[in-house]
């Protein structure tokens, strides 16, 4: 049920986003969701692509630093209430949300987010627990 994200550290400065993004696609990565959080001296670019393996190994091959994150992708009903519901069932049992962002998909009735928990494990257990749908790897990797 969890999804391996890539972490990696970016210097802040022009086209180096550019560069990770020149590496994936020579390698045929297609990149699904993103996310990247900056200061004025670095950044974090958080990635979930169709192949983490490969992704990985070509970065690291031209010298960036690279990650493993394990992140939980859940689909949310794309109405006014749907990330509350979830975010609220979360608060009440004491997880806590370290950091979130939206996947984008074509078509749909729902949104498909993906959260970093500080207890990943009991995260997934109490979102089954209440029906919540979770994305697995293989399936996010395709939408």
């Amino acid at each position: 049920m969890k999804v391996d994200q890539l972490s990696i550290f970016l210097e802040n400065r022009a086209g180096r986003l550019a560069e990770v993004t020149r590496i994936l696609s020579e390698a045929g990565v297609n990149i699904r969701a993103l996310s990247l959080a900056d200061t004025s001296d670095f950044g974090i670019l958080r990635l979930i692509v169709s192949d983490f393996d490969t992704a990985k190994t070509k970065l690291k091959d031209e010298g960036f630093t690279v990650g493993r994150t394990s992140v939980v992708a859940v689909e949310v009903t794309d109405e006014p209430g749907g990330l509350h519901n979830i975010l609220s069932m979360l608060q009440n049992a004491g997880i806590n949300v370290e950091y979130m962002y939206a996947f984008v998909q074509q078509s749909g009735d729902s949104a498909v987010l993906i959260f970093r928990f500080d207890r990943t494990d009991q995260g997934i257990e109490l979102l089954q627990k209440n029906d919540i749908a979770i994305v697995p790897g293989d399936k996010l990797y395709t939408l």
